[in-house]
């Protein structure tokens, strides 16, 4: 799996997850205005793994 940050048209910020098979399996929603933030906003997606699963 892998991050994909880049810049809209827009020129915000975005990242797009890809798993092994190069597929999408997640992207940022919102654009960032620093990259800072997008990046932050990419760590946060990162330290997720152990939240809980609700139904």
């Amino acid at each position: 799996m892998f991050f994909h940050l880049y810049v809209d048209t827009n020129r915000q910020y975005r990242w797009t997850l890809y798993a092994a098979n190069n597929r999408k399996i997640a992207n940022s929603g919102e654009g960032y205005f620093n990259k800072a933030d997008c990046i932050a906003a990419i760590n946060l997606v990162k330290g997720s793994g152990s939240a809980p699963i609700r139904e």
